[in-house]
């Protein structure tokens, strides 16, 4: 027995070790940091990552990494995956820099940009159908719908975010595809919770709610999945979850069972005393900013759930960055606050059971000064490049495209890749192409440093134009061409085709400066455009349907009297009158007769007799 027992514990004692190991060393953490935002603004950004050893993650041994989408990625051969779900506008003027650089950030709709493991172009290109396909029906959206004449092969515009092997990049494919008019909604909220570990029963996940996500003035929603090799450690593959919105706190903060907004009671009005027709029958009101009251509770509807079990426990869930004369107020039960030195950011450790939550009172209100002097606190980060896209032209034949670059920094150029994805009915004149610098005389040569461009063909593929561009410091460009509009066929309309067509956003990827230490790259999007094109008049069908109808209702009808009725002389006919009433008396006496009797009625001819 002895032997045998110190054998067990031979055997026991390995796993105990692997389980203090996994204790010691969590690969999954998650992190809610939240930034007040000019004009009562709440920016929320959700952050989920777990790491899988790719040795454990191709013996398909799926520890923290969703199986769903690994045996996708397996059955694909993605080396490098990034899936984007966004709606509404980035204020760029109010709000300031983008959250992440703009590396979580998609262009309105559904973008998706691959790099597939493939010998030919052709093997890729079957991949990547497969891949939109697979995507489609595991979130709920319609990526079945990205097809050749929405797909391009960026150039300049994308680079792996991940670390390949120099053999891996031999045969790595890059893909992209973009749906502008695709409408994110709760159904592909759903399916992005389930690839969480705790699926959003628990943790910072728990607030998300489809309610409050979609009521924001902007979200977006990413996926990340890379291969990661530290120095000197195993390669994982690190799969990244991101949600981001902007939250308007006064209209968050209003009842589900108030949803109609009604203006507050005269004597809860704060008015701005500065304005010359303040009086006591005039207010205008005082813009509070980031000073007023919230809290999560009443911005997302619910409290905090405890904490995952299975997240990084030296790594604070809530992280806050508002002004050190802000008091922030937390619910009891075991939370504490870690101060960032030099910084106003503010984390806090949720107790493992139980709800949390952090409650910000209203900073003192003594005038339209006290709360400008408390919104000037926390000023929003400046980007580095502004970017607004319009349509110009009118009429239904042609039309120009108009994008304003601006620089705002005093003393630094940006260089960026600018690229546009346009479907093949916009046919573009690539020799109208012209940069020019707001008040001063110049070509695109000098502000255009590269260009690639990639004809469309119809019904085959569409437009593709990148180009590397260079703005001088404090400076402003305008970046104009004309287009063609095509007329279509007529199955090639949707059903709402006075609607117009969407057109995908710009994507800008500002590349590192040299001059600056510790840039990196960082993008954003403009926003999408609506083209409208040469619409036929849908109702003629229906015109055309209906009087061919009336036609042969009128046709058949006449010839089907002619060949089925029979024609009898007036005096070989039935009385239409006498003869009627006739039948009808008879066939009544005939029953009142019989239930006098007590007999069955006989059958009475009902048929009136002829006329002699």
């Amino acid at each position: 027995m002895a032997p045998i027992m110190s054998r067990l514990l031979s055997a026991l004692i390995p796993i105990s070790l692997l389980f203090s190991q996994v204790r010691a060393d969590p690969d999954y953490h998650e992190q809610l940091d939240l930034k007040p935002l000019p004009g009562s603004s709440l920016l929320a950004s959700f952050n989920f990552r777990s790491n899988t050893s790719l040795s454990e993650f191709e013996a398909h041994n799926y520890r923290y990494f969703p199986r769903s989408l690994g045996q996708l990625l397996q059955h694909v051969g993605t080396r490098e995956l990034h899936l984007r779900f966004a709606l509404g506008r980035w204020d760029a003027e109010s709000w300031g820099a983008r959250p992440w650089d703009g590396t979580k950030e998609g262009g309105t709709g559904v973008e998706l940009w691959a790099w597939l493991d493939a010998q030919t172009e052709e093997e890729a290109n079957h991949k990547w159908l497969t891949l939109t396909n697979a995507l489609s029906g595991l979130f709920c959206a319609s990526l079945n719908f990205i097809d050749e004449t929405r797909t391009t092969r960026p150039a300049m515009s994308f680079q792996p975010e991940g670390d390949h092997s120099p053999e891996a990049m031999e045969n790595m494919h890059l893909l992209h595809g973009v749906l502008p008019r695709e409408i994110v909604c709760t159904e592909n909220l759903t399916p992005f919770l389930k690839l969480l570990p705790c699926k959003g029963k628990a943790g910072v996940s728990s607030l998300l709610s489809g309610h409050k996500m979609f009521d924001a003035s902007w979200q977006s929603m990413a996926i990340d999945v890379r291969p990661v090799c530290p120095t000197g450690q195993e390669c994982v593959l690190q799969v990244e979850q991101t949600i981001d919105m902007v939250l308007d706190i006064e209209r968050s903060k209003r009842p589900i069972a108030n949803p109609i907004p009604r203006p507050p009671p005269a004597h809860e009005m704060k008015c701005n005393a500065s304005k010359p027709y303040n009086s006591g029958d005039a207010c205008f009101p005082a813009a509070r900013g980031q000073g007023i009251e919230w809290s999560l509770h009443e911005v997302f509807g619910k409290n905090i759930k405890g904490t995952c079990p299975l997240t990084n426990p030296d790594i604070p869930p809530v992280c806050i960055e508002v002004p050190d004369q802000r008091s922030i107020y937390m619910t009891m039960g075991g939370a504490r606050e870690v101060r960032q030195e030099g910084s106003q950011r503010r984390c806090y450790f949720n107790p493992s059971e139980g709800d949390f939550s952090l409650v910000l009172p209203a900073l003192p209100y003594d005038g339209p000064d006290a709360v400008s002097s408390a919104d000037e606190a926390v000023q929003p980060e400046t980007p580095l490049l502004y970017a607004e896209r319009t349509f110009t032209g009118h009429g239904q034949e042609r039309g120009g495209v108009q994008t304003i670059l601006t620089n705002p920094s005093p003393d630094s150029a940006v260089e960026f890749v600018y690229m546009q994805t346009l479907p093949w009915f916009m046919r573009i004149y690539l020799h109208t192409l012209e940069a020019r610098i707001a008040g001063q005389p110049g070509t695109k040569n000098d502000i255009v440093e590269e260009i690639y461009y990639r004809p469309a063909l119809d019904r085959v593929r569409a437009t593709q134009l990148e180009l590397r561009m260079r703005i001088p410091p404090a400076s402003t460009v305008f970046l104009t061409y004309d287009f063609e509009k095509t007329i279509l066929r007529y199955t090639e309309y949707p059903p709402d085709a006075n609607r117009g067509f969407d057109i995908a956003s710009g994507i800008i990827t500002i590349l590192p400066s040299g001059a600056v230490p510790g840039s990196k790259t960082s993008n954003l999007r403009t926003t999408s455009l609506m083209l409208s094109l040469p619409t036929p008049d849908f109702s003629m069908p229906y015109n055309v349907i209906i009087f061919t109808s009336t036609a042969i209702a009128l046709a058949f009808g006449g010839l089907y009297n002619i060949l089925v009725r029979r024609f009898v002389g007036a005096d070989e006919g039935p009385d239409p009158v006498l003869g009627g009433l006739k039948g009808k008396i008879a066939g009544l006496l005939a029953k009142l007769r019989a239930k006098i009797k007590g007999e069955a009625p006989a059958a009475v001819d009902a048929q009136p007799p002829k006329a002699d």
